[in-house]
């Protein structure tokens, strides 16, 4: 029998379910996702570290956990990085077991070997709701007859940055003709990024994300700001350097959701939490220069401040949900980023366009 456990938020709310992962205690900041495929991607995107994550689609885990292959250069392949990250998972039902032909095992088993705590059989609806009016909360799982912590501390207070980033420089270079170098600041990198460049030909050296760029000791035609976890004003200090640098050296820099947020801020914009973020795969957003709509993937829960956009930059994009700033670009210099991910995984690629984009600038 599945033991009981409990999802405690921290605005006095409490949802009463069963366990099915690692049974023991959670917490963090709980947020949703209305995505419908894709949980092996989402549960290892680090933009979801120090999150408890609630899948709003009603069925998650029916085509199993797929295989924990490589590529020829070394870079997983099913999934967006090596470990979960998310500090527990809520769902309404978890598929007992599997059909599809790539399946190894089950979503429990899987969250079991990587002490996940998981809570099921609760009203996903209802908790949404709750989120949607309140914004996102602190929240923690408690399984069975468990003492509940007091007080939650916030994990965006710490550097979840350094937490998901590399510790070491390493250099991957494409399989066809190297066409050009970029620099890739791992700030939580996704991996379908780095997919997304090798397969156009660009050699990457993937940098941690305190790495200095102005030093010389790589040469390369681009930098590149990734994705990742938590409020990018607790690391943007640190990863300025690389973008004033580049701005003004000329050299062409790209950003993508903390990378954009980052780049505004390096550059004198501003940004501010959403209230409960944008976690989907069918976020619509406009370029406001063609008035083209792109469905896009998405996983943030902070945004570029509309009145305080960088000097001499301009919004480039807009979300047709809640009208935030989803992309700014230099109005003279090859600068650019962009809120939401054109390399999705899961979720669609109208956006990949982006990635040619920034390479003709290089």
């Amino acid at each position: 029998m599945p033991k009981k456990a409990r999802l405690i938020l921290t605005t006095g709310q409490e949802f009463i379910g069963e366990s099915f992962g690692y049974e023991g205690p959670s917490d963090g900041e709980v947020v949703f996702s209305t995505g419908m495929v894709g949980f092996e991607l989402s549960l290892t995107d680090p933009s979801y570290r120090g999150q408890i994550l609630c899948f709003t689609f009603p069925l998650v885990g029916n085509v199993g956990v797929p295989p924990f292959d490589k590529d020829e250069h070394g870079i997983i392949k099913n999934f967006e990085s090596e470990n979960i990250h998310v500090r527990g998972l809520v769902c309404s039902t978890p598929a007992k077991d599997f059909s599809h032909f790539r399946g190894e095992k089950t979503l429990t088993d899987w969250l079991k070997e990587n002490k996940v705590p998981a809570i099921a059989g609760i009203d996903t609806r209802e908790l949404t709701q709750v989120l949607r009016e309140h914004g996102t909360c602190l929240g923690q799982i408690v399984i069975e007859d468990g003492e509940p912590k007091k007080t939650i501390e916030n994990p965006e207070e710490g550097n979840l940055v350094a937490e998901v980033s590399i510790d070491k420089v390493q250099v991957y270079k494409p399989k066809n003709s190297i066409k050009k170098r970029v620099l890739v600041v791992d700030t939580g990198i996704k991996r379908n990024i780095l997919r997304s460049f090798l397969k156009r030909g660009v050699e990457i050296i993937h940098v941690p994300w305190n790495f200095d760029a102005s030093t010389g000791e790589y040469e390369f035609d681009g930098l590149f700001i990734a994705n990742g976890p938590g409020d990018p004003k607790k690391v943007a200090p640190v990863i300025a350097k690389n973008i004033k640098w580049a701005y003004e050296k000329g050299v062409p820099c790209f950003g993508i959701c903390l990378g954009n947020q980052i780049l505004a801020l390096s550059l004198g914009g501003n940004t501010y939490k959403l209230p409960y973020g944008h976690r989907s795969v069918n976020q619509p957003v406009q370029d406001i220069e063609t008035e083209k709509c792109y469905v896009t993937s998405q996983n943030h829960g902070f945004a570029v401040d509309e009145k305080k956009i960088p000097k001499d930059f301009k919004i480039w994009f807009k979300n047709l949900n809640d009208g935030s700033v989803e992309g700014i670009k230099h109005k003279t210099k090859p600068i650019f980023s962009v809120q939401f991910h054109p390399e999705a995984c899961p979720g669609p690629q109208d956006a990949q366009f982006l990635f040619d984009e920034f390479i003709k600038l290089l």
